[in-house]
This record gives C-alpha cells, sequence and structure tokens, in this order.
C-alpha cells in the first residue's frame, strides 16, 4: 500500500454557455487531475480545484514516494509547514496541492480495501445528496444563454421540466438592481413555493446590499450568499433583515463570535484534503455554524464531497453545483447526474468514478489551447464553450 508515483494533469472543464457573475464572465474552469500510483498497482485519483498546480503536485509528491498510503499526516507534514505563515514558502499554495494529493491517498486506499470512502470516514448517514440547481445570465455557447429575466425563468422552468429541480440558486450583482429584481420576481414565478436563494459573490457595498434585500424581501428568498464581501458586513445587514447569509471566506471563529454568516461553502482544496475537511465541518456543529459544498470541480472532486455529505451528518440543506452546466469531464459517464434536487453517492471502492482517458486528453488539450481559466480579464470569457 505504498505510493510508487503521482502524476498531474491540467484541464479546462468548458461550460455549456458562459455564465456572468460579479467579477465578469467565465467559460471555462482549470483542474489539476492527480493519479497516485501505488506499488501494487492501484491508482488513486485525486483533484487541485484552483487551476493548474501540476508542477507543484508533481515536486511535492516526489517527498511522498515508499509513504504508506494510509499516512496522511506523515504525508501532510512533509508537503505542508507547521505555521500558518512563513516567508520561505505559500501555506496556502501548499495546502491545496497537498489536499489534492491526499484525496488520491483516500482513493487508492479505498480501492485497495475494496470499500466506499463514506465507509472509510464512518459511514453513511445519507445515500443521495441534496443540491442547488443554478441560474444566471449567460453568453451564447453550446447553450443558447439567457439574456433578459424572461430568459432566465423559463431556464428555470426547463430545468423544472426536465429534471424535477427543487432549489435554485441565481448569480445577482451583474446588471441593473431593478432588472435584477425583475428577474427574480420572473423566477419565483416560474419555480412556485420551490426554495429560492441568491448569490452575490460580495459585489454589493453595505448601502446598495440594503436595498437590493428589501427590493427582493418579497420573493421569499430562503437564503442569500455573499450579498458583501466580510463577515462584518454581513452582521451590519443582519440588524435589517433575518435572512440566513452564507460565505466562501473561511474565519469560523469570527462566524461563531459575530452569529454571521449561517453556513461557510467551500470545497475539499481549500482545508487540506478530506481528513482536515471533515474535522472542520464538525468545529462548525460544535460551534453552531453551518456548513456547505460549493460546486466547480470535475467529476473527482465532485465524488469526494459527496461521500464528505454522506458520511457528515451536519452536511445540511443543498450544496452547491454546476453538474448541468458542464460541457465535459473526465470520469466515465460524467457530469454527475442531477435528477429531483439530488445527486446519488458513488457506490464503487473509494470515490467511485473512474477516469476516462479519452476525456483526460481531451480535456488537458483544451487547456494547452485556451490556457488557465479564470484568466483575471473582468468579461473575458474565451472560447472554453467550444464543442468537445
Amino acid at each position: 500500500m505504498k505510493i510508487r508515483s503521482i502524476r498531474a494533469t491540467p484541464v479546462n472543464i468548458p461550460f455549456r454557455a458562459p455564465y456572468r457573475f460579479s467579477y465578469g464572465s467565465i467559460a471555462s474552469l482549470t483542474k489539476t487531475v492527480i493519479e497516485l500510483l501505488t506499488e501494487d498497482g492501484v491508482t488513486g485519483l485525486g483533484e487541485c480545484a484552483d487551476g493548474d498546480r501540476a508542477a507543484e503536485v508533481m515536486t511535492a509528491g516526489e517527498k511522498l514516494i515508499g509513504l504508506d498510503i494510509r499516512d496522511i499526516h506523515a504525508a501532510e507534514a512533509r508537503i505542508v509547514p507547521a505555521m500558518r505563515y512563513t516567508p520561505w514558502g505559500n501555506v496556502t499554495a501548499a495546502r491545496r496541492v497537498f489536499g489534492g494529493i491526499e484525496m488520491a491517498m483516500w482513493d487508492a486506499r479505498g480501492k485497495t480495501e475494496g470499500v466506499l470512502l463514506s465507509l472509510l470516514l464512518g459511514g453513511a448517514v445519507r445515500t443521495e445528496v441534496a443540491l442547488t440547481e443554478y441560474f444566471s445570465y449567460r453568453f451564447p455557447g453550446l447553450d443558447p444563454g439567457e439574456s433578459s429575466p424572461a430568459d432566465v425563468a423559463r431556464y428555470c422552468a426547463t430545468m423544472i421540466e426536465r429534471h424535477g429541480s427543487t432549489v435554485f440558486e441565481g448569480k445577482v450583482g451583474t446588471v441593473a438592481l431593478a432588472e435584477e429584481v425583475q428577474m427574480v420576481r420572473e423566477v419565483r414565478a416560474a419555480i412556485g413555493d420551490r426554495h429560492l436563494q441568491l448569490d452575490a459573490n460580495g459585489g454589493w457595498t453595505v448601502p446598495i446590499a440594503r436595498e437590493a434585500l428589501a427590493r427582493l424581501a418579497p420573493f421569499d428568498i430562503s437564503w442569500f450568499e455573499e450579498p458583501c464581501e466580510t463577515y462584518e458586513e454581513m452582521a451590519d445587514l443582519r440588524r435589517h433583515f433575518p435572512i440566513s447569509f452564507s460565505a466562501h471566506a473561511i474565519d469560523l471563529p469570527k462566524a461563531a463570535a459575530l452569529r454571521c454568516p449561517d453556513a461557510i461553502v467551500t470545497n475539499v482544496n481549500e482545508h487540506g484534503g478530506i481528513a482536515r475537511t471533515r474535522d472542520f465541518i464538525r468545529s462548525c456543529e460544535a460551534m453552531g455554524v453551518g456548513f456547505r459544498f460549493h460546486s466547480g470541480e470535475t467529476g473527482i472532486a465532485s465524488a469526494a464531497y459527496l461521500h464528505l455529505s454522506a458520511a457528515v451528518e451536519h452536511v445540511r440543506g443543498a450544496c452547491q453545483t454546476l453538474f448541468h452546466w458542464y460541457a465535459d469531464d473526465v470520469i466515465d459517464g460524467g457530469p454527475f447526474a442531477l435528477e429531483n434536487g439530488v445527486t446519488q453517492v458513488p457506490t464503487g471502492p473509494g470515490l467511485g468514478v473512474t477516469l476516462d482517458r479519452k476525456a483526460l486528453q481531451r480535456c488537458h488539450d483544451r487547456f494547452l489551447a485556451e490556457g488557465t481559466f479564470p484568466s483575471g480579464r473582468a468579461g473575458g470569457y474565451g472560447s472554453g464553450f467550444r464543442k468537445r
């Protein structure tokens, strides 16, 4: 059960249409697929979610050759500095790189022992995970896109007809507030009494957020993600509005002290792997703060958060996903199915997913042709929606 080699491949996963959010627009996401080979011939899969980390993964992987795949503590000690900050390295980058490798270690162990990741984590408390259906303004691509409130409302109605969607989450902070209020009004009419959530990605100032929340209140918004950027700003809004808030920024002690946001929404890499994420979720539970996963990964990391959601009861409510927006994936049969508001937890050993070699090469070739996404260029959505 020892590590023989580690390989990393950067890939671009395109969306069916470039979507708009408060930072601009995006048509594709760059991820790093990790393959960990054991001396027994078992391949574990992992993923770095934050762009091209291939060179860093390969360098870090050299430090782990010969290590038992179960020895996560020793592996972490070889890659991640023991301090929160050091002038001799990037602790955040090292933690994210290790998080992808650690995912592959868990997958290899599950495959070696012939058991599901959720069982390795203590057993499943659920076999399906509730997920949101996203909407926003989108530029034309493989899908025609949506450029008006009526377009977005029709899209949501179509998702109900095709997939039985139950929880909708939409991007705001992209066009004039009056137009977005109209969009939410029409979406509410289209989806009936289904759950409606919104996400401004921290794009509003406190005064604008106050006005927006007041104008959106009649449409029964069940959850609002990052109407402003900081915890303190959201706590200020809380004095005026009873709505639940969530955020991607991670500061659990502050969230507990301010009683805001109500939930932290993040991925597996950000915490340094599956074990650290499980521990963080349990800490959230102890401190009275909710936890949900966000999406934007390939089927590999998506499988990891599905198993974690299955194994840790505190992951409540609908996590985020972009499954119906993906135009490609690197796993057999991907992207995952989202029907009637839920996705089934994979049932194979380890993560329960298999790498599609042709798809991996196709997504890598796309990365070589397009470069890294997001590019950081506001409004620059590139050509990531090309056909497979």
